[in-house]
């Protein structure tokens, strides 16, 4: 509903450069390194002591609460006393140039390897902001198999979760829009601006070094304090940015790495949003053309024109709301929420389907509502990692806009463009007409997350400069032809500015990442993690009827 979430349009964000897997030489365990990868990089000359963080312990103990709050929620109900589960915390440093600058605690969480275990397997579900910790838990069932093989682990990486969350606090619980010509652009970059300043206050000391550089580098202590020599990694949406960054830092770090629903490394934040936008719509289109081939679509048997009917339906509802007995308004906005979430997998399409039915026949937006709460809380493989949504509940000492604000966060400190307010003022009009032009549907809400870097410093541009030509063992590229939020395209050029250790297997199928939805996808990339088949680079799984 409208304005019930703090940054809400933030979230549209998500996936933007919300998985790697590492290959090649053997993931066998082996002795904690003393001293991090002497490929690691950008790093000062001469580096400084990193020992005491690469020869720590962790100590691993039952974790706490539902899925969200797993590591300080004293009021939490404990999950099952499953002794193969456990969760602990390591330190890295706040800022690896100058170490004695501070440290910063990372949440992490351990299921047992149910066989003889070869290592561990460190996940990523993407975001950028996404919780590992909550979200490994809510999705172990999805890791089973890979757990006869590997100690599966994940995280909550900093800025996040249970690792020094970063806020924004009220600041962004209304979101400033954008809507026709009268507004004034100059009084949203201030706004903008206002929450920039809020951000800093409300997150502390961690803010100015979140970011994908530094979590990789973060990565790369938890290889060595998880007793590994070579990292093993299966990262998904954004994470497989953080994935692609660790093979240019750590190159010789890698071992067996799979990347799932590939980002970008290059364009940036305004040029992500518009691809992400034609991305949603092309995904719509290709919902809508099931659902008008199957008798009884409530949409009709015309493709084109439900196409139009449905851009009429966002486009009136956003005029005239529908309002319930308390007030709340639905508009054509919570339509395309909603829209974001289902698209991210095919088998969300059916209830979709019905839901609709239920909003155009009786003016009931319940299902629909239903459904989003219900699209929050599935495992994040289903890739809804990406649309801001986390499983479980926020722990008490967890800020409820902590998603919101660390996926915003990211991406500015991933991007080192910051046009000034004079620019963005004259090119606000132009966005508007470029980003409706491409999707009348989803152009509008992936337009103001464009405007969020304004007022903080430039980000990084190693990521755009350094991360390519790897030199590490061969890793798998997963890339969905339907992906909602990462396009296929972006599989192909990330693999290409990464280099011949870069195989790509093309998944036919449609869908946020491939692992969930594709048998063949989940049976390649199990078979390279546990037992080094490598697919042939450009191999391909087909679409896969329902079952």
């Amino acid at each position: 509903m409208r304005g019930a979430v703090a940054l809400a349009g933030v979230t549209a964000l998500a996936v933007m450069g919300t998985g790697a897997w590492l290959p090649g030489v053997s993931a066998a365990a082996g002795p904690a390194a003393a001293e991090p990868s002497r490929d690691s990089s950008p790093s000062p000359a001469p580096s400084p002591d990193l020992s005491r963080y690469y020869s720590q312990k962790i100590k691993w103990a039952a974790c706490e609460g539902d899925g969200a709050g797993l590591m300080s929620d004293p009021d939490a109900t404990s999950v099952p006393k499953d002794k193969n589960i456990r969760c602990g915390k390591i330190t890295v440093p706040l800022d690896y140039a100058r170490p004695d600058r501070g440290k910063v605690e990372v949440a992490m969480i351990r299921i047992k390897s149910s066989g003889k275990p070869r290592g561990s397997l460190l996940l990523n579900f993407g975001g950028p902001g996404g919780a590992g910790v909550s979200g490994l838990l809510a999705a172990q069932k999805e890791f089973e198999y890979l757990g006869k093989g590997y100690d599966v682990v994940s995280f909550d990486p900093r800025g996040v979760g249970e690792s020094s969350p970063v806020s924004c606090g009220d600041a962004g619980a209304q979101e400033p829009e954008m809507e026709g010509d009268s507004d004034d652009p100059g009084a949203v970059l201030d706004e903008m601006r206002k929450i920039s300043e809020e951000c800093k206050k409300k997150s502390g000391p961690v803010l100015p070094y979140v970011g994908t550089v530094n979590v990789s580098r973060d990565m790369d202590v938890m290889r060595a304090v998880l007793g590994d020599k070579k990292l093993n990694y299966l990262g998904f949406s954004y994470g497989t940015r953080l994935g692609a960054v660790y093979t240019a830092q750590f190159p010789g770090n890698v071992g067996r790495m799979v990347l799932d629903g590939v980002d970008t490394l290059t364009e940036d934040v305004a040029e992500q949003a518009l691809v992400s936008a034609e991305g949603r719509q092309t995904a719509l289109d290709n919902f809508i053309d099931w659902c008008t081939d199957n008798a009884g679509c409530v949409l009709g048997t015309d493709a084109r024109a439900a196409r139009g009917n449905m851009a009429e339906l966002v486009k009136g509802l956003d005029t005239y709301p529908l309002q319930s007995s308390d007030g709340a308004e639905f508009t054509g906005q919570d339509v395309v929420d909603v829209l974001g979430q289902a698209l991210y997998s095919r088998q969300s399409w059916p209830a979709l389907s019905q839901a609709l039915g239920a909003l155009l026949a009786d003016g009931d937006p319940r299902a629909l509502l239903r459904m989003s709460g219900s699209l929050a809380q599935q495992p994040p493989t289903d890739g809804l990692s990406g649309t801001g949504k986390v499983p479980g509940r926020a722990p008490a000492d967890v800020p409820a806009d902590n998603m919101a604000a660390a996926l915003m966060a990211v991406n500015c400190a991933d991007d080192p463009d910051r046009p000034d307010a004079d620019s963005l003022e004259k090119e606000v009009g132009k966005l508007q007409e470029e980003f409706e032009s491409t999707s009348a549907i989803f152009g509008r809400s992936m337009l103001m997350p464009v405007l969020f870097c304004y007022g903080r410093p430039p980000g990084t541009d190693y990521i755009r400069d350094d991360v390519r030509d790897v030199k590490s063992p061969d890793f798998l590229l997963v890339g969905t032809r339907g992906d909602p939020a990462t396009p296929y395209r972006w599989t192909e050029e990330t693999a290409k500015r990464l280099g011949s250790a870069a195989v790509v297997l093309d998944n036919k199928g449609d869908g946020h990442t491939g692992y969930a939805g594709s048998k063949c996808v989940r049976s390649k990339v199990d078979g390279f993690l546990l037992y080094g088949e490598m697919p042939k680079n450009g191999s391909s799984c087909g679409v896969e009827e329902e079952d």
